[in-house]
């Protein structure tokens, strides 16, 4: 395999740098220097721009350029559309800086009678809950499925620099199928990635995202949450273990933790469900693991490749486990 220059450079400046390059090769001046990537980046221009905007006027000028009031990528369209881009790898979103980048936009675009469109770009995997909030803030997503869309339709361009990051996307994506195809225990965080992405299809879930601790940290996703007395309890998927969780708790941890652990086991026993099992040590935080169903019991032996319809039929029987569960608790209380 030839060197991929953005197999090494991975960082977010370097993927600024290729979509600021590629803006500005949508200025009408370039088309005589390379017809084929001249018309990439049009096209390229036009998906941003319709992704806010109803917008078929001809690209004629195009400036683009980074770091402008520390927004990662700008672009002004014909001097009538201003277009800022805060481009993702594998972080996200931080503090207020969103709405910070687009008020100062709109300020600039007011002053400027131009208009304004605001996107979120992300070549790596977030959850849809996150890319909701995102959203929810006025900017439009551009994902990696999307990008490669956009590049399959580009494939005639000579350029070693486009060419190479339409190559570097493809691996990632690739990486990230890879729960499809790999034995469950060669998963990494990519397959991880990609298999929460597909259970976001499949059930509804809260949210998913990288958690540290000291034990190194794990990538967990978290679905059906309810409520047992006061506190908030849940299902976790943490790269491995199902865990019954239970959060919320800033008082009496320990008596919580195993009044929750005491009724689940006793409605596991009831149901014949011998897999949910106390977990190695009780922690005695806000947010705890209160019991544990094992990786090869709900997704599969470790030499095993995933069969996809069969786990998604066990999350959901873990689901109707806690609602029969909580079901009781209200028949309780109405007696």
């Amino acid at each position: 395999m030839k060197p991929n220059i953005f197999n090494v450079a991975t960082k977010e400046l370097s993927q600024d740098a290729f979509f600021t390059w590629l803006l500005q090769w949508a200025d009408g001046s370039n088309k005589s220097h390379n017809k084929e990537l001249f018309l990439a980046a049009q096209d390229f221009i036009k998906l941003l721009i319709s992704k806010q905007l109803g917008y078929d006027k001809q690209i004629v000028k195009v400036k683009a350029g980074r770091q402008r009031e520390n927004i990662d990528i700008w672009a002004e369209v014909n001097d009538e559309v201003f277009i800022i881009i805060e481009d993702k790898t594998f972080t996200g979103a931080h503090s207020n800086q969103l709405e910070t980048y687009k008020k100062v936009a709109s300020d600039w675009c007011k002053n400027k009678n131009h208009e304004l469109v605001c996107i979120y770009l992300k070549t790596g995997s977030e959850a849809n809950a996150s890319l909701d909030t995102i959203e929810n803030k006025g900017y439009a997503v551009v994902n990696r499925p999307e990008l490669l869309n956009y590049f399959s339709k580009h494939s005639s361009v000579d350029s070693d620099i486009f060419n190479d990051f339409v190559e570097r996307i493809g691996l990632l994506e690739k990486q990230n199928n890879s729960f499809e195809t790999l034995p469950i225990k060669n998963w990494n965080r990519n397959s991880w990635e990609g298999f929460y992405q597909f259970l976001q299809t499949q059930i509804k879930v809260n949210g998913w995202r990288y958690v540290a601790n000291p034990a190194g940290g794990f990538l967990g996703l978290w679905w059906h949450s309810d409520e047992w007395k006061d506190y908030n309890v849940y299902l976790q998927i943490e790269e491995g273990n199902l865990c019954f969780k239970i959060g919320e708790v800033y008082n009496n941890h320990s008596h919580v933790r195993n009044e929750w652990y005491s009724n689940l086991m006793a409605h596991a026993k009831k149901l014949g469900r011998k897999e949910i099992i106390k977990p190695r040590r009780f922690g005695s935080g806000t947010y705890m693991t209160v019991a544990i169903v094992e990786r090869k019991h709900w997704l599969g032996p470790d030499d095993s490749i995933v069969i996809l319809p069969e786990v998604v039929q066990r999350l959901k029987e873990y689901e109707q486990f806690i609602d029969t569960l909580l079901e009781q608790f209200e028949s309780a209380e109405a007696v």
